[in-house]
């Protein structure tokens, strides 16, 4: 499923992104709050890959993104890379099996391993925000 903004012209706003989310927008503000707090000097910007993809939404850090926000129609995806020791940490972790069948499924590129969560309610809230915790410890 693609990005619902598609137009290069036009960056969403927070009022855009507020109407496409709906229940989930909240959700979405939380674990961008939680990244900003966690990573103090994170830099926040929408980015623009392609027509297909669409927007997106990214916190970086000085050298990578630690987080990518993708609006979705009434959901979103959270995207993260992980390099080798944070995928063992995650996989010795407590969050969802589901997550670490994903990061463990997923091909690994010289950046790491991928992998793309869709966020349809709070269900995995605390497990985003561990994965962010452990992407910022490596």
């Amino acid at each position: 499923m693609k990005s619902i903004f598609t137009e290069k012209e036009i960056t969403p706003s927070q009022k855009d992104l507020k109407k496409a989310l709906g229940s989930t927008f909240p959700i979405w503000q939380e674990l961008q709050e939680y990244t900003k707090k966690s990573y103090p000097g994170a830099v926040e910007e929408w980015n623009f890959s392609s027509p297909k993809y669409g927007w997106s939404f990214r916190v970086k850090d000085k050298k990578r993104v630690i987080l990518y926000l993708l609006p979705r129609e009434q959901f979103f995806k959270v995207a993260m890379v992980f390099g080798q020791k944070a995928t063992n940490e995650i996989l010795n972790s407590n969050v969802a099996d589901m997550i670490k069948q994903d990061l463990q499924n997923a091909r690994v590129y010289a950046e790491g391993r991928g992998i793309r969560i869709d966020i349809t309610d709070k269900a995995l809230t605390t497990d985003i925000k561990t994965l962010i915790s452990i992407k910022l410890s490596h």
